[in-house]
């Protein structure tokens, strides 16, 4: 069977469209597909062109959140299965709620509030990563606390900019673990803290692909850090969350809505 191109087709920026698609398609076990996310598609003009496009591929699907119902229309004479999300859900909603819609590309990512506050979030992020700046941990929303490439840094900054949480993390170091409590400028903020964790042989793989063959990326260095990080953060009451079998999107969701 020829391979499927999945096409996410957006008049925005395209990240709705893909994450809604890659949802779904994910459902499917076994299914071997590439995908092309094609941002942007705000005339009829583009989706005429991104028809033609469209055609050249041997086995393809679109998966659409156009809002423009001309552009949508134009885009359906490609001749094969168009997914439009707006369709099966905006127009369902227009009919319950008595209100239609304001079909206006790019709402959900928008230039708002909402963006500058997110944008001050991954900036804040970024000044206090890896314990930097420990005198601002106090303008934080949360602290991600864990050992050593625990996976603290991508968190913070997916809270960041998905949710415009200001998140600090804070490495547990070597002497923070032989210590017989978290430091004290974590302390100070115990409300805030969140713990990550992982498994022993996961943590020595990511450090191993950092340094290999080091004391550092040892399974046996990783398992008594990780017993010590985890004994000192469940002593101290800091909720922890492990992670090895999580995406950075489980993990942040986690920490907002579970903790």
């Amino acid at each position: 069977m020829k391979e499927l191109t999945v096409f996410f087709v957006s008049d925005h920026t395209g990240v709705t469209a893909a994450a809604v698609g890659k949802s779904l398609l994910s459902q499917f076990r076994g299914l071997e597909y590439k995908t092309l996310t094609i941002p942007f598609i705000d005339t009829p003009d583009k989706a005429h062109a991104l028809v033609s496009r469209i055609r050249e591929s041997p086995r393809a699907m679109v998966i659409s959140t156009i809002t423009d119902q001309l552009i949508r229309t134009e885009l359906k004479q490609c001749d094969i299965p168009v997914f439009d999300v707006f369709e099966a859900f905006s127009e369902p909603m227009s009919a319950f709620l008595g209100v239609a819609p304001a079909a206006t590309a790019g709402q959900t990512h928008g230039m708002s509030n909402s963006y500058d506050t997110r944008m001050d979030a991954v900036n804040f992020a970024l000044a206090v990563d890896d314990g930097l700046n420990p005198e601002r941990l106090g303008e934080a929303d949360l602290i991600l606390v864990g050992v050593s490439r625990a996976g603290k840094t991508p968190v913070s900054l997916y809270l960041a900019l998905q949710y415009g949480r200001k998140a600090a993390n804070y490495p547990l170091t070597p002497d923070d673990l032989g210590a017989p409590t978290l430091p004290e400028v974590l302390l100070a903020h115990k409300a805030k803290l969140r713990g990550l964790t992982l498994a022993p042989e996961r943590l020595a793989q990511i450090r191993n692909e950092r340094l290999p063959g080091s004391h550092y990326s040892s399974l046996e260095n990783c398992r008594n850090e990780i017993r010590a990080a985890e004994k000192m953060l469940t002593a101290s009451g800091v909720p922890v969350i492990e992670s090895t079998r999580k995406s950075v999107e489980e993990i942040a969701a986690l920490i907002v809505h579970g903790s």
